[in-house]
């Protein structure tokens, strides 16, 4: 059984790999009358595309998204919404089928599962997929307008301090190396009672989802891990009249609904694992070797990563809207 999909009443499915034709989605659920165009959408896939700087992968992608179908005159028609990107600067031949496999990479991991892989840039596990999620993701925030979704970078390399960034970027990318990222995303508006208690808690969710991104390696809401450094009296978050809380320790979720605070999610990328400096590992055959990997990779996935995170939130908040409209019908 391969799991290429997910959500309740709305469900994504993504489809491509890295050096593949084309990579695409299916959005099913989306209601009915919404206005939709591809400028809308193309605006979120700007921010993710490769090829915009020199800390990005020099990979050359327009990330051009077209709709192919649940659109009719610029609404939607409550039909799966299809969208597709065409692949046009792949080089697969940086990726010679006999490649060992990467150390940190899904290569091993994949041909473990399936008896079979994809060496072109990383195939199906390649973070050229979430360009679907984002563009998704830019419709999940037409069905959720009274939200607003903000992510961005704060820590890179272990460094929170932005001015130091650029250099540490530089020297690594210099020296053929990578770093991680932590990235903290914000979302403002959402009313209280969204969620559900027990098995679709609203924070377990969002972790579920942000960890489907690729590179990451783990998610807190709002104070996350520091919470169990912290005496009770600290943590809770106090209340005065008019539902007014004092502090949000618990990221605007509490028993997996939300409170109508804002909800604070951050994920932590690991460092990208195509790298150029020479790593033990071994070949299809079991053989001990050394990869260098070539090709053209980002050094640090996380910059690439908000908009994939803003795009997972979304999903996820429209998702449990019409989940809460659907039971309690408003």
């Amino acid at each position: 059984m391969s799991i290429n999909s997910f959500g309740h009443l709305l469900r994504l499915t993504t489809w491509g790999e890295s050096h593949g034709p084309a990579i695409g989605c299916v959005l099913d659920g989306c209601p009915p009358g919404i206005t939709l165009d591809e400028p809308h959408i193309q605006r979120f896939l700007d921010r993710r595309r490769p090829g915009s700087g020199r800390n990005v992968s020099p990979r050359r992608e327009p990330d051009m998204v077209r709709i192919l179908s649940g659109v009719y005159d610029g609404r939607t028609t409550g039909t799966p919404i299809a969208l597709q990107i065409d692949n046009v600067d792949a080089r697969s031949a940086d990726y010679p089928a006999d490649a060992p496999y990467r150390p940190g990479h899904a290569d091993y991991a994949y041909d473990a599962k399936y008896g079979f892989r994809d060496p072109r840039g990383g195939g199906r596990a390649s973070a050229r997929e979430t360009a679907m999620r984002v563009a998704a993701g830019a419709v999940a925030r037409l069905v959720i307008p009274e939200v607003t979704i903000e992510a961005h970078v704060v820590e890179i390399g272990g460094e929170r301090d932005a001015a130091k960034w650029d250099a540490l970027l530089d020297e690594a990318r210099t020296a053929g190396d990578s770093l991680g990222a932590l990235v903290e995303c914000v979302a403002t508006g959402v009313p209280a009672g969204w969620g559900a208690p027990v098995y679709a808690k609203l924070d377990a969710q969002l972790a579920s989802a942000m960890m489907g991104i690729n590179a990451a390696k783990g998610v807190e809401i709002g104070d996350g891990f520091a919470a169990a450094r912290l005496k009770g009296s600290e943590n809770a978050d106090a209340m005065r009249a008019g539902a007014a809380f004092q502090s949000n320790h618990a990221g605007g979720i509490a028993g997996g609904i939300s409170t109508g605070q804002p909800i604070v999610v951050r994920v932590a990328f690991k460092p990208t694992s195509s790298i150029r400096i020479p790593v033990p590992s071994i070949d299809v055959a079991g053989r001990e070797v050394v990869a260098v990997t070539k090709g053209r990779h980002d050094p640090c996935v996380g910059l690439r990563g908000a908009p994939v995170v803003e795009a997972m939130m979304a999903l996820i908040l429209a998702d449990h809207k019409l989940l809460h409209r659907g039971q309690c019908g408003a």
